[in-house]
Formats: structure tokens, C-alpha cells, sequence
């Protein structure tokens, strides 16, 4: 560890502090470690199709050279049970020298570890097995606390505002009652505005993991979404053979 030691005191002064702008740093970088390729790669999908960039290290000793490599990294999701090195070794490593965001990841659940892990400065802990869409609310719910959530949180267009980080819609000022998917498809729609989407490409981003069934659902949600914003309902426009594109008129 002599030359990880080395190179992290080096890094020390040079760090960005929590909240920092970077320049030239188009998205959060996130770093996440487990020997399991599979988990990584779920974990990964969902960051990524939320924005975030994903660094991926399948043991501690590769999540340390990482770490201690790019001063970018802005969060760390880290397992208890590894290779080489185990995640709690690698948080005392980090908190030598750092005071990035961790969440632990473990299977177990005994509240030994937990009470282990918080006394390393661990921020959260989440036992496996464990939803996805809920890892990621608790990682955009910690870049929010240290001040490094996107600032693109908010979208508008045409008299609709949409709040992501408090998940809310408003068409006029007027809160919108939306349910959660109905939430996601505005969402998506106002962050590609002008693009023709497929029904597929629709699917693939805002239901993901959760849906097994076919395109057709997309109608519905839309004829439901146009429905609660009135005469804006029309900037949801169809594209015959395809899908839909969201246009506010000129």
C-alpha cells in the first residue's frame, strides 16, 4: 500500500472539495466496486440511464488504485465482501484521505455491521438484495446533501416545470397529479425535446427493468399524460409508424 499511500497524500491537496465545481466535468462520476460482474453491471445500467458516469472496480485493491487515480469520483458504492481486499479496508484506506460519499453494499444484515460501517463514516448502508430505483434515490438524495446533484434538476417548457430532485410537475403553476411512471415519461419527454422516440427507445429508458410486456403500454400512459395536461396535451405529438415527439409549438 506504500505506493497507493503516496500517491493519495499527493492527491490530498488537489481533490476538488465536495460541491465543487470541475471544469470541463460533464457528469458525476461514480465508482462502484464488487467482485460480482452481474451486480456491477445492474448497478451501472441504472446510474448510467439516470446520467451519471460509472468507474467499476471488481476488488478492493482495484477500487483503491481507481479512487486514488481520478480525483473526479464524487461517490463511492462499495461491497463488504471481496477479494484481496474487503470493502471495509477500503473505506479506512478513503477516509485517510478523503470524505467522498460511500454507500456499502452486504449481504448481511447484522447490525454489528451496520453500526461498523457508520463508525468508519460510512453514509449509507444497504443490504442485498435490493432495488435498484431505491439505490439510486439514496445516491442522488446524498449528491444533493454534499451539494453536487445535477444542477439540471429542473425542466421546462411550455407552462410545464418539472422538479426532479422533489419529483414533482406543475402545468401553470398548478401541481400535476401524476403517478409515478406518468412522472417519468413527462420527464423523459422534456429532456428530448424536438427527437422523434420510438416506442422501444421509450421503453428501454423509462420502464427498463421493470417491464416484460410490449410497446402498446406506451399508448396508454400517453392518452392518460396527455389527458391530465389539457390543451398542452398537443405538445405530445405522434409519430405515426414509430412513436412520439414532445414539441412546444412557436
Amino acid at each position: 500500500m506504500t505506493g497507493k499511500t503516496e500517491c493519495a497524500r499527493e492527491s490530498r491537496e488537489s481533490r476538488p472539495a465536495l460541491g465543487e465545481d470541475v471544469e470541463g466535468m460533464d457528469k458525476i462520476k461514480i465508482l462502484v466496486v464488487d467482485d460480482e460482474s452481474r451486480m456491477r453491471k445492474l448497478v451501472k445500467d441504472f446510474l448510467t440511464k439516470k446520467g451519471y458516469e460509472v468507474l467499476e472496480a471488481g476488488d478492493g485493491e482495484e477500487a483503491l488504485d481507481l479512487f486514488f487515480k481520478d480525483k473526479e469520483i464524487a461517490l463511492i458504492i462499495l461491497d463488504v465482501m471481496m477479494p484481496k481486499m474487503d470493502g471495509w479496508q477500503v473505506c479506512r484506506e478513503v477516509r485517510q484521505y478523503s470524505k467522498v460519499p460511500i454507500i456499502m453494499l452486504t449481504a448481511k444484515s447484522d447490525e454489528r455491521d451496520e453500526l461498523l460501517g457508520f463508525d468508519l463514516g460510512v453514509d449509507e448502508y444497504i443490504s442485498k438484495p435490493f432495488s435498484p430505483k431505491i439505490l439510486v434515490a439514496r445516491v442522488e438524495a446524498i449528491l444533493r446533501r454534499t451539494g453536487q446533484a445535477d444542477a439540471e434538476s429542473i425542466l421546462e417548457a411550455g407552462g410545464i416545470r418539472i422538479d426532479k430532485a422533489a419529483h414533482q410537475a406543475t402545468l401553470d403553476g398548478t401541481p400535476m397529479e401524476l403517478s409515478y411512471k406518468e412522472f417519468e415519461l413527462l420527464t423523459y419527454f422534456l429532456e428530448n425535446q424536438g427527437i422523434a422516440l420510438s416506442r422501444e427507445k421509450i421503453l428501454n429508458n423509462v420502464w427498463n427493468y421493470d417491464y416484460f410486456g410490449d410497446a402498446r403500454t406506451i399508448d396508454t400512459h400517453v392518452k392518460k399524460l396527455r389527458s391530465k395536461m389539457g390543451d398542452k396535451g398537443e405538445y405530445i405529438k405522434t409519430i405515426w409508424g414509430m412513436g412520439y415527439k414532445f414539441e412546444v409549438d412557436k
